[in-house]
């Protein structure tokens, strides 16, 4: 069982985050041998314009979920709020839960009622 908070994948050589030549082999042109300069708009590259990727991106390439397309009908969605409060996030499904809407938003079937009698006789 790997400790809490250690990074499982390490990188050596040029991958490595304080290697020099790190910046000349990434994508994003990260790392320790870059040069910080303010990029002109004229220069920028598709790579250089877009260095980091937004949460909603991530979540599509990793765990393959794309949020910014309606499930139903396959539309374009937009990304309104993000909402991070536990508290907050307990009352909005519990009213969704409440009005019957959770259960058909996400997709899932109706809870089984519990089996009848003893199962152990």
């Amino acid at each position: 069982m790997p400790k809490p908070r250690v990074n499982l994948t390490r990188y050596h050589g040029v991958f490595a985050p304080n290697s020099q030549h790190r910046a000349l082999v990434t994508p994003a042109r990260r790392g320790r041998g870059n040069k910080a300069k303010a990029p002109r708009p004229e220069d920028a590259t598709p790579v250089a314009s877009h260095a980091t990727m937004s949460w909603a991106q991530r979540l599509k390439r990793v765990f393959d979920i794309d949020i910014e397309t309606c499930s139903v009908c396959g539309g374009s969605m937009k990304v309104i709020a993000c909402i991070e409060d536990p508290l907050v996030i307990k009352k909005i499904l519990t009213h969704l839960r409440a009005n019957g809407l959770y259960r058909e938003a996400a997709g899932l079937a109706q809870s089984r009622a519990p089996p009848q009698g003893d199962l152990f006789s």
